[in-house]
């Protein structure tokens, strides 16, 4: 459905006011709902200069690190192939560098313990080499799996996996697998077209110098590609739930975990990574994406993690992803500029207040012959309350305490999949005249009362019962 007219004004004041604070040569961003592109923009001129070429939703711009999201796609359409494993040794796959024992999972989520740059020139700004040669200077700073570093030579080592595994170049792999399927026709690794000129912006003058273009190399899986905010709109709906069918869900879902805190010693966490995207807490939102920098550029990719619009009895949403995030992406010709972490949220906070995202009405498609298993459960003297939302059997509140959501894997078998209770088996036990007796949930008994003595409760109960 299209945005209303003022909706529309109000979103292109929002990239307006951040093109002039922000000092950005030109910026473009564009926003999906529900797996579509419901609103782009773009202010400013390619080169900078007043009379240069507008910039416009079809310009490319180089996306940075957002790249590695794609090698992290490639490489988890590996894992589901059959062709490795996360915990395989990089080696394994890839021998001879000093990355052999680190795993593939710790290399996705920058716990590797890899430097995080090469120990030649700066790379950003310089012709790259092969990977031999960048594997032949490449070592450890911390112990592997110890904890988050950031490491742009990672990514390039899972390049080098991808194209080990498919016999081509990693480009070559991910335009066949997901930017083709995608119809993501304007990502390339070298600009063509209308393009944006990266340039640096004086910090204490309105002057510009431009910033140099190169391949590189085997460096390039960390941060190569040029896009544009129509094309990276596209990538965003893929992170909403909108896949096209080129990864599962549950994987998609296992991507956006937090694996490894993105720790800044002496301030309070909201960040953390996952298996190649990022993930944000913000005023109680979790939201996944990815942001880049290379000389020249910035780039963000955000997406808002959605909720089961089917509430609980107590009104908790359970999260998962879906298609139904709204998602921003952002494309900037600077080096630096700090009002670049604020358009993506400003521009997503604009949408909600503007226009929430529409619910899906309630109607009566629950399973009556669960109704046995609902209502008031005590784990020893504890109350919990079991209620049935869509599919799922819902222990309390998901995301407190120990609530948890159940999804069915048999006759009176259940599985977790929330929190401490995530993967752990619930089953029903029944009375000889199959009516129910207790629930098991990875030992622990709930009864219909508290401490029931006919429930089988291990350790027994009292004999003087309640006193």
């Amino acid at each position: 459905m299209p945005l209303l007219p003022s909706t529309v004004t109000r979103l292109d004041h929002v990239l307006a006011t951040a093109q002039r604070t922000g000092r950005l040569p030109s910026v473009t961003a564009a926003l999906v709902r529900g797996g579509e592109l419901v609103w782009s923009g773009a202010v400013g001129t390619v080169d900078g200069r007043a009379d240069g070429r507008p910039a416009d939703a079809d310009t490319q711009y180089r996306m940075g690190s957002i790249t590695k999201t794609f090698i992290a796609v490639g490489v988890l359409r590996l894992r589901v192939a059959g062709r490795l494993d996360l915990t395989d040794r990089f080696g394994a796959h890839v021998p001879g560098s000093a990355l052999d024992d680190v795993t593939i999972e710790q290399l996705l989520t920058h716990a590797s313990g890899v430097q995080a740059e090469t120990n030649g020139p700066w790379w950003e700004r310089t012709q790259g080499g092969d990977w031999d040669s960048l594997a032949a200077a490449t070592g450890p700073r911390f112990r592997a799996g110890r904890r988050f570093h950031y490491s742009n030579v990672g990514y390039a080592a899972l390049g080098r996996l991808l194209e080990v595994h498919h016999g081509r170049g990693w480009f070559d792999v991910v335009q066949d697998e997901l930017l083709e399927p995608l119809g993501m026709t304007r990502t390339t690794t070298r600009p063509t077209g209308s393009t944006a000129q990266g340039l640096a912006v004086h910090p204490f003058a309105d002057v510009l110098l431009p910033e140099p273009e190169h391949d590189a190399g085997a460096m390039a899986p960390a941060g190569q590609l040029w896009t544009t905010a129509t094309d990276l709109a596209r990538w965003a709906a893929f992170l909403g739930g909108n896949t096209h069918g080129l990864l599962e869900a549950d994987t998609l879902s296992e991507m956006v975990e937090p694996h490894h805190v993105v720790d800044e010693p002496g301030q309070p966490w909201s960040g953390a990574h996952g298996l190649g995207w990022q993930v944000w807490n913000a005023n109680g939102i979790r939201y996944a994406g990815h942001g880049g920098s290379m000389p020249g550029f910035l780039a963000g990719l955000r997406v808002q993690l959605t909720t089961d619009s089917r509430t609980t009895a107590s009104g908790c949403r359970p999260r998962a992803v879906g298609a139904s995030g709204d998602g921003v992406v952002v494309l900037t010709n600077t080096t630096a500029s700090a009002v670049t972490k604020t358009i993506g949220p400003d521009l997503l906070s604009t949408l909600a207040e503007l226009e929430p995202a529409p619910v899906t009405p309630w109607s009566a498609a629950g399973d009556a012959s669960l109704l046995e298993l609902v209502g008031t459960w005590h784990w020893g003297p504890a109350v919990e309350v079991v209620t049935i939302v869509g599919e799922h059997l819902v222990l309390g509140e998901p995301g407190a305490g120990r609530g948890s959501r159940f999804r069915r894997t048999g006759p009176d078998a259940w599985e977790g999949l929330d929190g401490y209770h995530t993967g752990e088996p619930l089953r029903v036990v029944r009375h000889p005249d199959g009516s129910v007796s207790h629930l098991d949930l990875a030992s622990f008994r709930f009864t219909r009362t508290p401490y029931d003595p006919a429930a089988d409760v291990p350790g027994g109960v009292d004999d003087s019962g309640w006193r």
